[in-house]
Formats: structure tokens, sequence, C-alpha cells
């Protein structure tokens, strides 16, 4: 009988039983990405060919084109968030099912215990994944109606460090010192995109929706100023928050205030800390883990695997200029 996910009675699950059932090893589950990233034979990632030896004597590179321009050798791995990784298979797999399955997200230390490796790769992995749910800027807008909203990410001052609270003294309250982020949700499709932005300001919160969003589209948001930029292209409604006005017939922005709770769910019960370096690589996570969300979860993976394609992270890249040993990161 097949799983089916607890709260999501329409889709089809798959229990950690079953999971270790189809990648019980490392051969298993490299033959699982194979036939996902090449369902109708392997081809030569550099040059595109599909001349492709199989089976070459090489201990990670079991491909070789036959071209003679390329003759290169590849893996499943090449050209992929997998690339250069000396992590197994099968660990992988099973990083991607916590991954997707974690609607809270996973910490790194979490993660580095279930898979039995360090902290400092389970955090590159994490980040990796993260980079594969980035958003490619290839999607069409969103025909509405939308709903936008802005909101802040940050600790809480009371628990800040002396140095920081002493830095932040006299600057005011509510979302100083913290990190604004702007998105926008698509009713039709229940589909959520979102980014960090430096200022709060009509050319970057309402820059953000136009650019989501297809011209003449009706656009719920709050009273914020700012979204009166919206008026001469788009067919735009508020709500007056400032007077507990929070619903006027179908004038609201409660589904993006709901995503907006589940992402500082996480923050708060999970990661405990989002540097503002790498937010914006947590807020493509839990955006491309709401996308996701109404189908099985077999489809996740194979959704999530194709999105790692054509994607990299170097750990040099990820830490330059950060100023954090890795074991401050979650």
């Amino acid at each position: 009988m097949a799983y089916k996910a607890p709260g999501k009675h329409y889709r089809e699950g798959i229990s950690l039983v079953k999971l270790f059932r189809k990648f019980p090893n490392d051969q298993a589950a490299e033959k699982w990405f194979v036939e996902q990233r090449w369902p109708e034979g392997p081809h030569c990632p550099h040059c595109g060919s599909v001349r492709v030896q199989s089976g070459a004597a090489h201990k990670t590179m079991p491909y070789r084109c036959r071209e003679r321009e390329c003759r290169k050798r590849f893996s499943v791995r090449t050209g992929t968030c997998m690339e250069a990784s000396n992590l197994g298979f099968q660990v992988w797999a099973v990083a991607m099912y916590l991954m997707t399955t974690s609607l809270k997200g996973v910490s790194s230390m979490k993660l580095s215990r279930d898979l039995e490796i360090t902290q400092k790769s389970a955090w590159h992995l994490a980040m990796r994944l993260r980079k594969a749910l980035e958003d490619d800027g290839v999607e069409l807008p969103f025909l509405g109606p939308v709903e936008a909203d802005e909101t802040y990410i940050g600790g809480k001052r009371k628990n800040m460090s002396l140095s920081k609270r002493k830095e932040l003294k006299g600057a005011g309250r509510g979302p100083v010192g913290k990190e604004a982020v702007v998105g926008v949700k698509d009713r039709a499709t229940n589909k959520v995109r979102a980014t960090v932005v430096p200022v709060t300001d009509a050319p970057h919160v309402a820059g953000f929706v136009a650019a989501q969003t297809e011209p003449g589209a009706k656009v719920y948001t709050d009273e914020a100023a700012v979204y009166n930029a919206l008026k001469p292209w788009y067919d735009h409604e508020a709500v007056n928050h400032s007077v507990s006005e929070y619903v006027r017939g179908m004038a609201h922005s409660n589904g993006m205030e709901s995503f907006w709770s589940g992402l500082k769910r996480g923050y708060q019960g999970v990661y405990h800390k989002m540097s503002p370096k790498h937010l914006e690589r947590y807020v493509s996570e839990f955006a491309g883990r709401h996308n996701a969300r109404e189908a099985d979860t077999k489809d996740q993976l194979a959704g999530l695997f194709a999105r790692m394609v054509g994607k990299r992270l170097r750990y040099r890249d990820l830490t330059a200029d950060n100023g954090l040993s890795s074991g401050a990161r979650s």
C-alpha cells in the first residue's frame, strides 16, 4: 500500500523505511541519479554528445566522451551541485530527502549526526542544496491575483551580544538591525517568490513585486506607502493593518504572512541564526520547499536534482570574506 503523507492525504510520501529500501547503498543511489539525469542514456555534460563510453576503468569518472574534440571523462556529478564532492551518493540522496521533507528546515548539526559526516561537510552540503533552490530568473510572471508583503528577519534585541546591543543603542526598535525580505504569492498557483532587499523603498519592494507579476494583475497588499507605486500598472487594493483591518472581501495578505511565519519558525526553532550574507539562500530554501509541497515526495526529489544541474558552489566561494568559523554556522 502506498504511504500517504499526513496532512496531505492526496500526496504519496516516502517513509524513512521506504527511503532506505530505495537507497540501501551508494550503488543504488548512483543508479537513481543516473536515471534521473539521463533517462535515455548518458550524454557528455561538456559537449552534449551522446557518443559516450560507459563503465570506464576510472575510480570516480565512469563515463568518457568519444568525440575527438572532447574526449573528457565525467560522472553523473559533473556539472551539478555534487561536482567534486567526496560524499557518497547515498549521503546526497538522504540529505535531499531531509531538506525536502523537513518543513522548517534541518540544521547542519542535525545533518552531521544523521549522515555521519562532519558539521563542516554538512553545512557545505546544505548550502549547495539551497543553491539548487535559487530562483533561476526564467519563470514567467504571476498572472494573479497576487499577495505582496515584506518582513524583517533577525534576532531579538535581548538575545544579541553586548557589543551588538551597544552598536544599535539609540538607533530605534522594531526592524532596526534586521534584514528586510519582500515576497509575492500567486493565489492561482500558490507559488511564492521572495528575496532579500537592502532597503524597503519603492524601487526595491514595489520593483520586485512588479518584476514577478504580469502588468494589469490584481495585487493585494497592506497599507505601506511603497506599494502605491504599483497603482498606474496594477489593480492594487490594500488593507489597513494600522486600524486592525486584516481582511476586506478578497483583500488580504494572509497567504504571504503564513509563509513568513514558517520562515521565522525555522529561524527560531531550527537555525537560531541566519547570517545576512547567507539569508538569501535560506529564503530560497523555504520558497523552493513551499512551491513543491503539493507534489509526491519522489517528484520533489526528482525536481530538486533537476535544479542541481548547472549549479556549483565551491566551499572557498561560500566562505569568502565570511569571517565566521565553520562551527558557528547552522
